[in-house]
């Protein structure tokens, strides 16, 4: 198999770039700057797609902007057909065609440019990664209070995603999506608040005690209040708490 990674160094890129590697692939990473096994191109204008995709069978589409995903997307389509690719393994997010959120429609309208391309391909929608979920913490570290809203989360690991991700471009195209891949707990936000806390040295009581929960209005919170950002089943990868303790 010979493989081109977008998106290989990024926050899920460069655990699967470790994965791939680990499996025996030695993969293409293209970027805009070159580096160490990188193949230097531009989603976003095109420039370099047709060189770095010369000779690739399989092409794994990490890559994202939020601007701009439909556009580079486009872009990549139009050389992998040109050069023949033979199978396209697309990242996307559980929930794009029921959360109300201008990026998960342009996930969404990216799922329908590949499976109108004619490329065999492969769509695999995942939960938000663990790194995500503490952003929102980590935004108000400072803060007397941490505010959360009363909604769920399936956070899940790069590692299993990029695990995951290295069984898909192995395999057969599925000519469509696969199944949803999810973290291992369903929890509420105001409780990842807390374990977070706790892993940076909060005790359990102090914790419970700073996190504050919000019942925001409006139909985005309530998509997420409803849980359609979840698998509804336990997923693969270490629980957030386990991540959190080691996480900087």
């Amino acid at each position: 198999m010979t493989l081109l990674i977008t998106g290989g160094t990024g926050t899920l890129g460069r655990p699967t770039v470790d994965a791939v590697r680990a499996a025996g692939v030695e993969p293409r990473i293209l970027s805009r700057r070159p580096g160490a096994d990188h193949v230097v191109a531009n989603l976003q204008s095109g420039a370099g797609l047709a060189a770095a995709l010369s000779g690739v069978d399989t092409v794994l589409h990490l890559a994202t902007n939020r601007r701009s995903d439909v556009r580079a997307t486009q872009h990549l389509l139009e050389a992998a057909r040109t050069e023949g690719v033979q199978h396209l393994v697309y990242l996307s997010i559980v929930g794009v065609d029921a959360v109300p959120l201008g990026y998960y429609r342009a996930k969404l309208a990216c799922e329908q440019q590949i499976a109108d391309s004619g490329l065999p391909h492969t769509i695999l929608r995942a939960t938000q990664f663990h790194d995500f979920v503490a952003g929102f913490f980590r935004a108000q570290r400072r803060l007397p209070r941490v505010t959360t809203f009363d909604v769920p989360f399936q956070p899940i690991s790069t590692d299993a995603v990029a695990a995951r991700l290295v069984e898909l471009v192995s395999a057969a195209p599925a000519q469509g999506r696969v199944d949803d891949l999810g973290g291992p707990e369903s929890l509420p936000m105001a409780e990842l608040a807390r374990q977070w806390l706790v892993a940076r040295g909060a005790a359990p009581e102090a914790a419970a005690r700073r996190v504050v929960e919000w019942h925001a209005p409006g139909k985005l919170v309530g998509a997420y209040r409803a849980g359609l950002h979840t698998t509804g089943v336990p997923g693969p990868g270490i629980p957030f708490a386990e991540w959190a303790a080691t996480a900087s």
